[in-house]
């Protein structure tokens, strides 16, 4: 069974694949019931993957508020209304009188928070306001980092611990370009959005410090589509938005959007 499931993920999966095919099966034969902590997309795809698998179980999964990236999933046998279950999220809420607040980004908030020790998974969504930072977090950390957190990237803030309804969910934005390539393969187009070497682009893909869709993807010859979000470890993240066809001399226009 486990060969059986391992054929649909790649192999640097399976550490998960192994953990989420135990949740399903202690719910689903031993009536256990599991609240993860945030699973990102793939993980999540994983999971639901894996508990179709089994009709005796149901997941319910919440990031905190609607079309959340990250999300708690909630898996319990198919019998149980999870409805009403705690998901057990709450918003750490950070501010600071500081002016240099406003020129704080998402790596700035990210990097603090795992500063104190906390793992990625125990973290949600980072929503990068005006005139600060509302971050998802799980409901067993959020004392902790609301004692903990007290410097941003050398800016002194204060922290308060609020309910899901008091969320402030910023506008994701994304600075679009449109490329001309010759093809639609992955490092051609990391390349030019980051404006590196080809040579340089081939060192984080190939040490697997790039992701399609949240996958690792260590192939720079793969061809990008239409919708595929890529990541690039210390370079950020970008989504391919649009092939809108092909040039006289036969090369591809792409529109992107880099997530700022």
């Amino acid at each position: 069974m486990k060969i059986d499931i391992y054929e649909h993920f790649r192999p640097e999966e399976r550490m998960f694949v192994d953990r989420a095919w135990e949740w399903i099966v202690g719910a689903g034969e031993y009536h256990e019931v599991k609240l993860t902590d945030f699973l990102d997309p793939r993980q999540f795809f994983i999971l639901e993957s894996l508990a179709r698998r089994n009709p005796e179980v149901s997941v319910r999964h919440d990031g905190g508020y609607e079309g959340a990236e990250r999300v708690r999933a909630l898996i319990a046998p198919g019998y149980r209304d999870l409805s009403y279950e705690p998901m057990k999220l709450k918003v750490l809420d950070i501010s600071s009188l500081d002016q240099k607040l406003d020129s704080l980004e998402h790596g700035d908030y990210m990097g603090a928070l795992l500063s104190l020790g906390l793992k990625r998974d125990k973290i949600g969504d980072i929503h990068v306001l005006e005139d600060g930072c509302n971050v998802i977090v799980a409901e067993e950390t959020a004392d902790y980092l609301r004692a903990n957190l007290r410097q941003v990237h050398r800016v002194n803030v204060y922290t308060e611990i609020k309910d899901l309804h008091e969320l402030r969910v910023s506008s994701q934005s994304l600075d679009s370009m449109v490329l001309t390539v010759a093809s639609l393969r992955l490092d051609g187009i990391v390349s030019d959005v980051y404006r590196l070497s080809r040579s340089k682009v081939l060192i984080p893909i190939k040490a697997g410090r790039c992701r399609i869709n949240w996958r690792t993807e260590e192939d720079p010859s793969k061809n990008l589509k239409e919708g595929d979000v890529v990541s690039l470890q210390g370079f950020g993240r970008f989504k391919v938005l649009e092939l809108d066809g092909v040039t006289k001399k036969g090369r591809f226009r792409v529109k992107i959007g880099k997530f700022v």
